[in-house]
């Protein structure tokens, strides 16, 4: 299927140079397309648990809740293979 241009308002069809870098830039967006979705999962996560650090302070005992979402939190990327897996991800609801 032939990809298009616009150059001073006139619609131009790529050369075919112009085609395979298209080609390969698309190819290496959809390639890395995980691996960014998946660091932004972690980072959020890790944000999340940062949240949350003062709960096992030595001077404080988390209750069941509170110990299993911060498992939940870190258990969130097992597993997870593909971009459309990681897009579904939900976070726990925090416990009060």
């Amino acid at each position: 299927m032939a990809r298009f241009k616009m150059v001073n308002g006139e619609k131009i069809q790529l050369t075919s140079e112009e085609e395979t870098i298209k080609d390969e830039q698309e190819i290496n967006f959809q390639n890395n397309a995980f691996p960014k979705a998946l660091a932004e999962l972690r980072l959020q996560r890790n944000n999340l648990l940062s949240v949350t650090d003062w709960w096992g302070a030595s001077d404080n005992t988390m209750s069941a809740e509170q110990t299993k979402y911060r498992q939940d939190l870190r258990d969130i990327t097992n597993g997870l293979t593909t971009l459309e897996e990681v897009e579904a991800v939900e976070f726990p609801t925090k416990p009060s």
